[in-house]
């Protein structure tokens, strides 16, 4: 990236631009089809059809029926203030608003008919989380949700109150919503030396399920990022997801999968990050957004045949205007098609397994890295002030960020504690953006053994 000097910056967090800042060919396949065409979702076009087929290329099979949404939090709020709101002066309104905003979706829309077997729906990241636990609560005619510690899902209302990284700072905990452990095998009460976290952090979902049951309260749901980033870079143990949706089917609620941070590929070894859990392990609906346009507002859920019929049965037809546009979708084919053609899934397993490597090295030179943790090019790194507690180094991380961000490097903190440097870069970051960034990490946390010396860990000699 580049500042308004010109100044060149590698960025390590933007998960958005998937295959890269204004990558040519995204750009290209934007501009052709605005050329063409760009409407509304109640015109038919081939292009939706022809994206949902090749997403379904990538999905296990079950997950058929695909709803397209715009993207954008921001956008979706404002977009209830315009409708919602109309006593606000309009200058007032549109002096926040961008000139080309999408409105809110209110009106029905016939089902568009396919070319092959697979149904779509056009329905942002909110939207998509939205519309997920819209779907779960229909199909199962219950109304709970299971969350992780610390999740964040969006911002609209109905996800805030399931984000327990939202709601302690505003209304509270719903009645509603029930919060499972993080499984955290670093931090957690179940860590790396338990012969199973996998079955002990999923015996936590039980019991919050159970604990829910004996008030009277019915499963919806449990939402999960495949991958927890907000929680602070969590790898769950492999196995955890399989025998979590045994206990949540088991209490008639459905397992929702969101990728909308670590999808398409990032991961390496595989497209979808639930993939990472098992071949056998299908969540009943996907949600992804934020990679899959590249920037562009477009965003997705995959779900069953069972689960759009239950959801159809409202009578009330899901409409959304600009989701699935043709223009979105073609964007959409051409991140499909880079991601392809670039072979950027299996340079995410190469770069990431190099960058590990690295920072694993740093591990062993400094004490203040606790913990390096992740997959393909989705890595935190845990800064602790003391190694038997493991205390966040919560000012320590900022320091790091500061100075990095000085030495032209973007990259930021995440978890509870903001202490988890989080790496999740554009998938053409390379080899040699590794070794640049992780030599300028090892030059600064060096400066401050030296200089700075504010915790244990950096007075420490390994």
């Amino acid at each position: 990236m580049y500042d308004e000097q010109g100044a060149e910056y590698i960025d390590c967090i933007n998960n958005v631009a998937h295959v890269g800042h204004c990558h040519p060919l995204v750009v290209q396949a934007a501009h052709e089809q605005n050329q063409v065409l760009n409407t509304n979702s109640r015109y038919l076009h081939d292009n939706i059809v022809d994206y949902a087929q090749r997403l379904s290329e990538t999905l296990p099979e079950k997950l058929c029926v695909f709803y397209f949404l715009n993207s954008g939090k921001e956008r979706v709020v404002f977009a209830n203030t315009w409708c919602g709101t109309m006593a606000l002066a309009l200058p007032d309104i549109l002096r926040h608003l961008p000139q080309t905003f999408p409105r809110r979706p209110v009106l029905p829309h016939p089902i568009c008919p396919g070319k092959w077997q697979h149904r779509l729906r056009l329905c942002s990241r909110s939207e998509a989380n939205d519309l997920a636990l819209r779907l779960a609560r229909q199909y199962t005619g219950h109304w709970d949700v299971v969350v992780l510690d610390h999740a964040y899902h969006g911002h609209l209302s109905s996800l805030i109150d399931i984000s327990p990284y939202k709601f302690r700072d505003l209304d509270g905990q719903k009645e509603w919503v029930h919060v499972a452990p993080l499984p955290d095998t670093y931090r957690g009460p179940y860590r790396e030396d338990h012969p199973n976290p996998a079955v002990a952090y999923a015996s936590e979902v039980k019991r919050v399920v159970g604990s829910a049951q004996e008030k009277g309260r019915k499963i919806a749901a449990f939402f999960a990022e495949s991958l927890p980033s907000v929680g602070g870079q969590i790898i769950p143990p492999a196995g955890y997801f399989p025998e979590v949706a045994g206990h949540i089917r088991r209490a008639g609620g459905v397992f929702v999968a969101d990728e909308i941070q670590v999808g398409f590929g990032r991961v390496g070894k595989h497209f979808w990050a639930f993939q990472l859990q098992g071949e056998d392990f299908v969540p009943d609906i996907v949600t992804m957004g934020k990679s899959i346009g590249n920037g562009h507002p477009v965003a997705c859920v995959a779900t069953t045949q069972a689960v759009a019929r239950a959801f159809e049965a409202t009578g009330v037809e899901y409409f959304n205007t600009f989701g699935g546009s043709p223009v979105s979708c073609a964007v959409g084919l051409a991140v499909l098609d880079v991601l392809e053609k670039e072979q950027l899934q299996a340079h995410a397993a190469s770069v990431g397994s190099f960058l590990m490597e690295l920072l694993g090295q740093q591990k062993a030179k400094h004490p203040i890295l606790g913990d390096i943790r992740g997959v393909g090019l989705f890595i935190g790194v845990d800064l602790i002030k003391d190694e038997a507690t493991r205390m966040p180094a919560t000012e320590e991380a900022d320091y790091v960020v500061s100075r990095l961000k000085e030495n032209y490097i973007l990259l930021s903190t995440d978890g509870p504690g903001r202490n988890v440097l989080k790496f999740k870069p554009p998938m053409c970051f390379s080899l040699d953006n590794a070794r640049h960034v992780v030599a300028r990490l090892d030059a600064i946390l060096t400066d401050m053994e030296e200089k700075v010396r504010s915790c244990e860990t950096l007075r420490l000699q390994p």
